[in-house]
């Protein structure tokens, strides 16, 4: 019955419309009251236990560990150390902002709005862990004690490993973006995956647009790094988007969009992966797969990549078998507008400790989240070394299991008893301005929805949970340590 009641519901969405007010109505704060109440919340339960936690990171993943702390102990002793005024702000909406969709303003959170009752905020970073003495050093010289140690510090983006640009330093998504502003947001050149940036995206895509009303024949250019990076489909998003944009100009066929991802799938499970080539295909939106972004010339409007490749090698007479060659070559193309996805890396200080790993992220086990040197030592969210789940949607699950292993460690328990991390993503998947598809899987990389419908189809139903649900779910559920 559930089934048939959503798909009639999505049906006549998508059929008869629906204004923002009534969107707002069913998918705003009441909504999202009704979601929880369907069973989006998780009970949380009272301890008497102590000990001194401290949490790196205020961001979404930081700060609802926080709350959920706050509620689950009696007599709570949490400290975050947090340098960014907007660390909590909602990253998921900068999408929406570089399709002119939102307004940047309204992805911006302000930290002090979201820290926890009783919790105390230190706005340094950390520079220095020595986790055998359970002690963090701050940049303004502090020196923190723990008991626990939560590790939510989010990630580094590094357009500094991208030639040409003449950046020299790596930024966070929120912040200072001076260093990168310079360059990126103008002459036809984004990236959503900051603030500032996600305005100017937009700025941009309308001259792009403008140019395409000219006449003139214009060539989009999207791509992925070769790292892990947050949200993985957020370069397709933007590109779904742009290409609505020009659909709704009137003049998509004076455009040429392709998709340049350093991977060899749209998406690493093959039942979203088949559905994005085909809604690709549709939309005449191109892909050339194995390109990894090496260098732009700013002026020149063009882009440089390492096409990369595998093929048959010499015979090997001892193993009875043909060996595999990697081959290479740089392939340069033009572009009047480029999306770039920046490679991603841990922040520097983590990296570079005792804490960190030879790929800089927080080597954890997945599906306890506690750190494989380090017992009394967590990691969640995008700075955590497991195999998949840089998305909010999964710092939701994670939370949980984060918290309930900590308080069950201070109690003197077996964390291996409580549930476990199952590896649960979501990317709700923005394939026009009316319709998203929402990927959900876990460990098995098998799509695991929620709720019983086809999760392979674009449907309006997800497009008003993306646009007016999931930010208030974010505010008064996560945010609150109660969802």
């Amino acid at each position: 019955m559930m089934k048939e009641g959503m798909e009639l519901i999505d049906a006549h969405f998508k059929n008869e419309g629906i204004s923002r007010r009534d969107a707002m109505k069913i998918f705003g704060v009441g909504g999202t009251a009704a979601l929880m109440a369907s069973g989006a919340t998780t009970e949380v339960r009272a301890s008497a236990a102590k000990g001194k936690i401290l949490i790196i990171g205020g961001g979404l993943a930081g700060m609802s560990t926080a709350a959920r702390f706050t509620n689950t102990l009696d007599n709570p002793d949490i400290t975050v150390i947090e340098p960014g005024d907007l660390a909590t702000s909602y990253q998921p909406g900068q999408t929406l902002v570089g399709a002119g969709i939102w307004e940047k303003e309204d992805v911006m959170y302000k930290t002090e709005n979201f820290i926890p009752s009783g919790t105390t905020v230190i706005k340094e970073k950390a520079v220095e862990f020595d986790p055998k003495n359970n002690t963090v050093k701050t940049s303004g010289g502090k020196t923190i004690k723990y008991d626990y140690m939560v590790v939510a510090a989010g990630v580094k983006l590094a357009f500094d490993k991208i030639e040409g640009l003449g950046i020299s330093e790596t930024i966070t998504s929120t912040g200072d973006h001076s260093a990168v502003s310079k360059v990126i947001g103008k002459n036809g050149l984004t990236s959503i995956y900051y603030q500032q940036g996600s305005a100017d995206t937009w700025t941009e895509m309308q001259k792009f647009i403008a140019d395409a009303k000219s006449g003139k024949k214009v060539k989009g250019v999207f791509t992925h790094p070769n790292t892990p990076i947050k949200c993985g489909g957020a370069p397709k998003k933007i590109m779904y988007l742009t290409d609505a944009r020009l659909r709704e100009a009137g003049v998509r066929d004076n455009a040429e969009l392709m998709f340049y991802p350093n991977g060899s799938k749209m998406f690493g499970v093959k039942e979203y992966h088949n559905a994005i080539e085909k809604q690709f295909g549709e939309r005449d939106m191109k892909w050339n797969y194995r390109h990894n972004l090496i260098a732009v010339d700013p002026k020149a409007k063009t882009a440089t990549f390492n096409r990369h490749w595998k093929q048959k090698g010499e015979w090997d007479e001892d193993l009875e078998e043909y060996g595999i060659e990697l081959k290479s070559k740089e392939v340069t193309v033009p572009y009047d507008f480029m999306h770039i996805t920046p490679p991603m890396v841990a922040t520097e200080e983590i990296a570079s400790s005792p804490i960190g790993s030879g790929k800089g992220w927080v080597p954890v086990d997945k599906e306890t989240l506690q750190h494989v040197k380090f017992p009394n030592v967590f990691s969640l969210g995008d700075i955590a070394g497991i195999p998949m789940g840089k998305t909010g949607g999964s710092a939701r699950k994670q939370y949980k299991v984060v918290v309930d292993n900590i308080v069950t460690l201070m109690e003197g328990g077996d964390i291996n008893k409580n549930p476990k991390y199952a590896g649960y993503t979501v990317c709700p998947l923005i394939t026009s301005i009316g319709t998203v598809m929402l990927a959900e899987f876990n460990w098995t990389k098998k799509p695991t929805p929620m709720v019983p419908l086809d999760p392979t189809q674009e449907r309006w139903i997800w497009w008003l949970l993306k646009v007016y649900a999931l930010k208030p779910m974010t505010q008064f559920g996560m945010l609150s340590g109660r969802a």
